[in-house]
């Protein structure tokens, strides 16, 4: 989620440079609501607390519909309330900072990895 904040960050400066306010108020919306799917999402694993391959990915499945869920919520109430929405500055930071959740995996915690050696 860092990764996802430090990115609608530099979305909101530079959308902000090129179309203004409402350039950057949509960048920061974008990236606000992939970060509150993500939140969603890790309140739903984090109360998992089984041990089997079938609750791991039940858990799993129903974390991601909640995701999924929340974005399509939020997704309309931006798009339908925000009457001067910068359609490309907000999918385009949207969509950046979904893939950024995506690519998590291949992110190491280093103060674990630590801990570990």
């Amino acid at each position: 989620m860092r990764w996802q904040l430090i990115v609608t960050m530099v979305m909101v400066l530079g959308l902000g440079l090129l179309w203004g306010f409402h350039g950057a108020a949509s960048a920061l919306l974008g990236g606000a609501v992939s970060l509150v799917a993500a939140a969603a999402f890790s309140a739903i694993v984090s109360r998992y607390n089984g041990s089997t391959a079938t609750g791991v990915l039940i858990t799993a499945l129903k974390a991601e519909a909640v995701k999924v869920i929340v974005m399509i919520i939020l997704l309309w109430l931006v798009l339908t309330l925000y009457k001067d929405v910068v359609a490309a500055g907000f999918i385009g930071t949207f969509a950046l900072t979904v893939l950024i959740f995506g690519m998590a995996l291949f992110v190491r915690d280093d103060a674990k990895v630590a801990r570990i050696k």
